[in-house]
């Protein structure tokens, strides 16, 4: 299994990208909105991968980071999400915006993401929130975190709206928890709080 490349970028399609390591080439899946992201041609580039094995092909997909590897991952648990489809959801939204648009029930927003239908959007708000109730119901009852901060106090509805986002990502509740309380500051933005702590899980 693959978990990365550092190679130079020797081509760019709409779909795929070629990484050149130790002079073997690489074809990678790699929608153009992801693989603009990675470098310039002929650029030393790092790609965060995942191997897709099935009966009759083995593929590579390939990612600008490892937050958008992880939302990639939690796609493709979804029952009508393959892997060419995530590919696309990650290539056209952000982790962030995606756990948001799931914790709103927000169709319009997931359908805005070209080649997903409203059937698909749903199904994949269903199927991540009911993730999150199973995490919910599992979990200790404790409080959110502990956090010093001086101010206008603490905003716990700004925290556990950004724990269960992360939760809607794959991560697990002490994990999220833990990432939370390590970036929170006074009157911070859930979606810049959101995107905060995904970066210290991904370190």
């Amino acid at each position: 299994m693959y978990s990365y490349i550092k190679g130079r970028l020797v081509r760019r399609t709409d779909e795929y990208i070629v990484v050149e390591n130790n002079g073997i080439g690489y074809q990678i899946n790699c929608p153009m909105g992801i693989s603009f992201e990675l470098g310039d041609l002929d650029s030393d580039i790092l790609v965060y991968l995942h191997q897709n094995v099935k009966e009759d092909d083995i593929s590579l997909f390939g990612f600008s980071s490892q937050e958008q590897k992880d939302l990639f991952l939690q796609l493709i648990t979804v029952s009508s999400v393959g892997p060419k489809g995530a590919m696309s959801i990650c290539s056209q939204i952000k982790p962030d915006a995606l756990a948001m648009a799931v914790m709103n029930g927000d169709i319009n927003m997931l359908t805005q993401v070209k080649g997903l239908g409203k059937k698909t959007a749903e199904r994949i708000i269903l199927e991540l929130r009911d993730k999150l109730k199973k995490v919910s119901a599992t979990a200790p009852k404790k409080t959110a975190v502990t956090v010093q901060a001086p101010g206008s106090g603490i905003d716990q509805s700004v925290i556990e709206d950004a724990i269960s986002a992360l939760i809607v990502l794959g991560y697990k509740d002490a994990d999220a928890r833990n990432a939370v309380n390590s970036v929170y500051e006074n009157e911070i933005g859930l979606q810049d709080l959101i995107k905060k702590a995904l970066r210290t899980l991904v370190r």
